[in-house]
């Protein structure tokens, strides 16, 4: 009796869907697509950035330490096959935080299937 040969690992999954789109979901400035997160954004964003962290299956405060909104970006990005590369998620999280926080909330909603 021989042992089965393990080929493929399991990866994590964060539920809803997972399409492989090449591209986020939302534009970068594509607040009206989404009232709430807007809202959220405009009004609360750090708390915006916890929510999204944690509705991603990360730590809640990944976001309050430097370089956490980079790390959970470019996460987010490679799990979703969204094309970039690691100095645009780094410079997107600085120069456009509140727009690419906004932004990131939105992709969770989509994926999770809580928005279209």
């Amino acid at each position: 009796m021989s042992n089965p040969v393990i080929t493929h690992q399991p990866g994590p999954t964060y539920g809803g869907t997972n399409v492989q789109t090449g591209d986020w979901s939302t534009g970068l400035c594509s607040c009206c697509s989404d009232l709430l997160v807007c809202g959220l954004g405009c009004l609360f964003p750090p708390a915006l950035a916890c929510y999204t962290a944690n509705k991603y299956g990360e730590n809640p405060c990944l976001p309050c330490i430097p370089g956490g909104m980079a790390a959970l970006r470019t996460h987010m990005r490679m799990t979703y096959g969204i094309q970039g590369t690691l100095c645009n998620d780094a410079l997107m999280t600085f120069c456009c935080v509140f727009c690419e926080t906004c932004r990131m909330a939105r992709e969770i909603r989509i994926r999770n299937g809580e928005t279209s």
